[in-house]
């Protein structure tokens, strides 16, 4: 499809990303999924409807066209991405200047796209762990395809799991958005591992990574090349954090062994959830270096894994302090306990 028809049918679409002149937050306002007033007046708030499953025949189900698609020996389709059909960013535009009086906004340009998994049924917790190094494989290509287009300075992979988590269909997927702005918790965490550095002459991540692999007291799995672990921190129960031993802060330049064994880390993660928690809902994303051509040397790339074990209450939303009500020394306790004994 030609750019000039991408913007003809997106056009009705657009969105508009508008700036806290407080904070700086950024907030997305999503035409392209927008709903009326009194829709969100519904009682039915967090239920899925499973009978409708727009990506177990996406032609069928009138989705746009794979973007990537991968392949069986017997021809049928094991994955594919494809642009989301309610985009919260609008594809092939040019950035425009939205601002009105003191507010800075522009025009929502983007790219937002959708990774799923063929089984409808299984979770990526339950999938074999080749099949999760092929979720890897897409959100890599994927990133790689998208890092150097126009107005693209951020790319983000996210993954929601069960009704809390936010998702809206049950068929297993992933979703990929690439934007002209940089959120401000990547700011902080950019930010916060420059000033470690300076103050510390050592990478942050690296003195994450070695402590919590010597100390063991939160530490839930280790391969070769990735360690999972309870973060010191922990914003929700049973929080986990995969980080790469190598340091490296661009996603784009994980190695073929990294990215299986990440899928070995990350489906082990999200296997011990399943196992141990009867299957929460969960969100996990990777957090990257940007792709604005900047250098980042004292960042790491990594995925956090977040369960949805309860919802935020005033003093989460005043404060932004966020209550976990479990230590995440006993929640990496229970979780190693839940590892089977080779």
């Amino acid at each position: 499809m030609s750019e000039s028809a991408e913007n003809k049918k997106t056009a009705s679409y657009e969105s508009e990303l508008r700036q806290d002149i407080v904070t700086g937050d950024w907030v997305v306002i999503a035409t392209g999924r927008a709903k009326r007033p009194d829709d969100f007046a519904s009682s039915d708030r967090a239920s899925i409807d499973s009978s409708n499953d727009p990506f177990e025949n996406p032609e069928e189900s009138g989705q746009e066209k794979d973007v990537l698609i991968y392949r069986r020996d017997d021809g049928d389709w094991s994955l594919r991405v494809i642009p989301n059909k309610f985009p919260a960013f609008t594809r092939g535009r040019a950035v425009k200047d939205l601002s009105k009086g003191p507010y800075f906004a522009m025009s929502g340009v983007g790219y937002h796209e959708v990774v799923i998994t063929r089984d409808k049924e299984r979770s990526l917790a339950l999938l074999e762990t080749w099949q999760v190094a092929e979720v890897l494989d897409a959100y890599h290509e994927r990133y790689l395809a998208l890092m150097n287009k126009k107005s693209v300075n951020y790319i983000q992979v996210f993954h929601n799991h069960g009704k809390e988590s936010g998702s809206s269909i049950q068929h297993p997927h992933s979703q990929l958005m690439a934007i002209p702005v940089i959120s401000p918790y990547v700011s902080l965490g950019l930010v916060g591992s420059e000033q470690y550095y300076k103050a510390h002459q050592q990478n942050v991540f690296d003195v994450l990574v070695e402590y919590e692999t010597e100390q063991k007291e939160r530490l839930v799995y280790e391969n070769e090349h990735f360690v999972v672990f309870c973060p010191y921190a922990s914003r929700a129960a049973f929080e986990m954090w995969v980080v790469g031993k190598r340091h490296n802060p661009y996603f784009e330049r994980i190695t073929d062994d990294e990215k299986f064994a990440c899928a070995e880390a990350l489906k082990q993660a999200l296997a011990l959830l399943y196992k141990g928690l009867n299957n929460p809902a969960y969100n996990f994303y990777i957090n990257t270096a940007p792709c604005d051509g900047k250098d980042y040397p004292h960042y790491q790339w990594h995925i956090e894994i977040v369960p949805r074990m309860s919802t935020w209450g005033g003093l989460e939303l005043a404060t932004g302090i966020e209550v976990s009500t479990i230590q995440p020394e006993k929640a990496a306790e229970y979780l190693r306990s839940v590892l089977p004994n080779d």
